[in-house]
């Protein structure tokens, strides 16, 4: 068995996380590839060593000295190889990075991170290293190739056996630094599992895998312990982030579980992802609720517009030349909404509703602001009678009024617009309706 580790910030913030993943390495010997992310936040108050080296960046862009930046991001290095006691000369192989920082590419300075931080894990857990640069492998264009990549990763296992790579960054095929999107060392990770057909993938971060709710809204809210990867999608597009999103894709086609891990909680059971997760009695009715504030919908009214060719077209052709991405678009037979961030018509919003009014002539244009959206996500809903009627029910005990309601083709979701003031009240009333309710018939 095969199993890829990864690492993220947290659990390499300091010496004291990097012994829990040497303790986590040696507990299961199918465990024989680790990723690590660079050294993240030791306390609230911390930064992260690529915060501050993108930093370093903007301070040599606008030709600022950055002496002491790149002093803090070398003490965390030296504080670790210190307490651990290793042998890898850091003090001068990061010196040497520091003191020639004017000559380095900005993606190439922000690798750094998880370089440095790769090349102590290494050794602590006594694996060759392998560079990220070396078997991660983009197109010119900043797209990965992957046919690339699963050949040198394979001949790097095939050549070293079992190893340590860094995250989030790889290279073109001269070389060239590419950066994934910040949060990239999850798709690092997952890039790995596939490129090895590996049998698990674990991610291990600083919680227990996916809870039900929002804990800020939520006290306590119930752990989730399988998840399929549609309901991850959905429940990550509505703001439950614990894994990257994109590092969802590489191993989804290869038909490779995912586990969301504690680092500093070894023993918890976690999140389990797979492509369909087990039927049974004990599965819950709705597998978790997410949502977020923000949203505003531009509500079009216009008699026969049913009857209109074009007319939804010619709206949507409207938002699209301001660039505003479309979230939902709850239609009636002569009206419908258009649901978007409000952040992203705050310059325009004005100018798209002169636009509508002179593009289609319509009866009544409407800006409905303050609006949250709420996504109540699970398997189990499918063509089982009564849960929709049951969750608008205990939000009307509530007095909470709903604007707008669409559901997937899939029947996995019901996705509903409130006000942002009911937001809260909403997801408590939903979570005691179906989740406190099944926990205390068990």
């Amino acid at each position: 068995m095969i199993t890829i580790t990864k690492f993220g910030g947290t659990s390499t913030a300091n010496a004291e996380q990097f012994r829990k993943i040497k303790d986590i390495i040696a507990a299961d010997p199918s465990r024989k590839f680790v990723v690590v992310s660079a050294a993240g936040k030791r306390d609230k108050k911390d930064n992260k060593a690529t915060d501050l080296l993108f930093l370093v960046n903007a301070h040599v862009a606008y030709h600022v000295d950055s002496a002491s930046l790149l002093d803090d991001v070398g003490q965390r290095f030296y504080d670790i190889a210190d307490e651990l006691g290793l042998s890898y000369p850091i003090r001068e192989e990061y010196g040497h990075f520091a003191s020639n920082i004017n000559a380095y590419d900005p993606n190439y300075v922000v690798s750094r991170g998880e370089y440095f931080t790769a090349k102590l894990m290494s050794e602590w857990l006594d694996l060759p290293f392998v560079d990220a640069a070396d078997v991660v492998v983009f197109h010119h264009d900043g797209t990965f190739d992957l046919e690339r990549t699963q050949m040198r990763v394979r001949d790097a296992a095939h050549r070293v056996g079992r190893f340590v790579m860094p995250g989030y960054y790889g290279a073109t095929v001269d070389g060239e630094i590419m950066l994934l999107d910040r949060g990239g060392g999850d798709v690092s990770g997952s890039i790995l599992a596939r490129c090895l057909e590996a049998d698990l993938y674990e991610n291990w971060t600083d919680v227990s895998g996916f809870l039900t709710a929002d804990p800020r809204i939520v006290k306590k809210p119930k752990p989730i312990r399988r998840i399929t990867f549609d309901e991850l999608r959905e429940l990550s597009y509505m703001g439950a982030n614990v894994l990257h999103e994109e590092a969802i894709f590489p191993v989804r086609e290869a038909n490779i579980p995912i586990a969301i891990k504690n680092t500093n909680r070894p023993e918890d059971k976690g999140t389990i992802i797979r492509e369909t997760a087990r039927e049974g009695e004990d599965e819950p009715v709705i597998t978790g609720i997410a949502g977020s504030k923000g949203f505003l919908s531009v509500h079009i009214r216009k008699t026969h517009m049913s009857t209109e060719v074009g007319f939804l077209r010619k709206a949507l052709e409207i938002f699209d030349r301001y660039g505003v991405s479309i979230e939902h678009i709850p239609t009636g037979i002569d009206s419908f909404g258009v649901i978007v961030n409000a952040d992203d018509v705050k310059k325009n919003i004005y100018a798209i509703i002169n636009d509508i009014q002179k593009t289609l002539s319509p009866d009544e244009v409407k800006v409905v602001d303050e609006l949250a959206l709420i996504s109540v996500v699970g398997r189990n809903m499918a063509y089982r009678p009564g849960v929709a009627g049951t969750l608008f029910t205990a939000l009307g005990k509530q007095g909470i009024s709903v604007r707008m309601i669409t559901q997937s083709s899939q029947e996995i979701n019901i996705t509903f617009g409130v006000n942002s003031s009911d937001f809260e009240d909403t997801i408590r009333a939903i979570y005691d309706e179906f989740v406190a309710k099944e926990e205390g018939n068990e």
